[in-house]
């Protein structure tokens, strides 16, 4: 007998599981629209953070004692649920990092490093956040590989994927992209990337911080090598994320770092490592986080990821129809199809003048070049203001940010 499903959300009531929205700013509620930096925490994960520091802190795996027991079962669990979260092949596969940029980094050193020579070449795009654009100019400054960059074409901010296979010439041996670009809002076809990429033997990296809360993720389905994610931009703790690695890929990879925890045995001359992930996690690591992250992904299965996208989609063209409406505005990424940011500029008005005049009406957007230094000199523009959206959100806040900017155009008088 097929189970029958559990009904839909109300994306209100919902908004009861995170405390820090019931509180006003400059005597308004708070309209939390700056999701893409970090999101918000529902109230299971300040509670899973209660408890393990309450009751469980100590340090894992080198204790025999029942406080370091509970917390290496608690910290290991995650892993287990991170691997089930994005359907990796095994536990094994799951790195712990302190984020997304961390993730990028280490691949960039120990898998480039050990991989790639002087001639080489890693292919990214013209979105990529500096988290996936620096360690690659630090790789190729290390090592002689070049690197080449698929073209992002005008304010859409889409990239011809039809034209991907030319770009695969012999000397690509990595292609890095977003899976969603924290600028434009454009979903990048992650699965046909890495299938067409797997054909030309050429190894994939999945930027996934703006995705992996956002949508269900499946790292078999898109047949990547490599996917990295923040926990803090899914619910999740600041300072914490997964690297996923394919089991073939991790085990030819050196150490990212030295110390303890990750070796097998030490002398004074030389050392031996133990098998991934524990050859990449060399120190205490953030055991809170990954309490934090599981409670996170509990939370977000409970909802539903799925569910999630379908609400973020509906957020994403909404906001996109409404600010279109108003005047002088320009607006960036693609018109339908996109995730659920919307980046824009308004004549006249500097973003962080438009950001700052925002917040006195209680709206918290992001204004600047989001880490995007190159995709923005790439539009023309120095900054943007950005909303960005996620389940908490909804159309009502939208239509009040589009009222608070008629009023920022009239105080500027633009």
């Amino acid at each position: 007998m097929t189970p029958t499903p559990p009904p839909p959300p109300d994306w209100n009531t919902l908004r009861d599981d995170f405390p820090i929205l019931h509180q006003t700013v400059h005597g308004a509620p708070l309209i939390y629209f700056d999701n893409a930096a970090t999101t918000q925490k529902p109230r299971a994960v300040l509670a899973a953070l209660g408890q393990y520091y309450e009751r469980d802190n100590a340090n894992v795996h080198r204790g025999i004692h029942e406080l370091s027991n509970r917390a290496t079962r608690s910290f290991e669990a995650a892993r287990t649920r991170a691997a089930r979260f994005l359907n990796a092949g095994r536990p094994e596969e799951i790195v712990f990092t302190r984020g997304t940029t961390e993730g990028i980094n280490l691949v960039a050193h120990a898998w480039g490093t050990a991989h790639l020579r002087r001639g080489d070449t890693v292919l990214l795009t013209e979105m990529e956040h500096h988290s996936n654009l620096v360690p690659w100019q630090l790789l190729a400054e290390r090592t002689g590989v070049k690197l080449a960059f698929l073209p992002v074409h005008g304010d859409q901010g889409q990239i011809d994927w039809e034209r991907l296979e030319a770009w695969l010439t012999p000397d690509v041996k990595l292609l890095a992209f977003t899976h969603i670009s924290n600028s434009l809002g454009t979903i990048n076809p992650a699965a046909d990337i890495c299938a067409l990429a797997r054909r030309h033997h050429v190894a994939t990296l999945v930027d996934a911080a703006q995705s992996a809360g956002h949508r269900p993720i499946d790292v078999q389905d898109i047949g990547c090598d490599f996917l990295a994610l923040s926990a803090h931009k899914m619910c999740g703790p600041t300072g914490f994320g997964v690297l996923y690695g394919r089991a073939e890929r991790l085990e030819t990879m050196p150490p990212f770092q030295g110390g303890g925890e990750m070796i097998l045995s030490v002398d004074f001359d030389a050392s031996t490592y133990k098998p991934a992930p524990h050859r990449f996690e060399a120190g205490t690591p953030d055991i809170s986080g990954a309490v934090g992250l599981r409670a996170a992904m509990d939370y977000l299965d409970t909802v539903g990821r799925d569910r999630i996208a379908a609400h973020d989609v509906e957020l994403g063209a909404y906001a996109y129809a409404r600010l279109a409406e108003v005047r002088n505005l320009r607006l960036f990424g693609p018109s339908t199809g996109r995730a659920g940011l919307v980046s824009f500029v308004m004549k006249g008005v500097h973003a962080h003048d438009l950001v700052t005049v925002a917040d006195q009406f209680g709206i918290a957007l992001r204004g600047g070049h989001h880490c995007n230094q190159p995709l923005m000199k790439k539009l023309g523009v120095e900054s943007t203001a950005r909303a960005s959206f996620y389940l908490y959100n909804t159309p009502g806040e939208i239509d009040r940010l589009v009222d608070v900017l008629r009023d920022i155009q009239k105080f500027f008088r633009v």
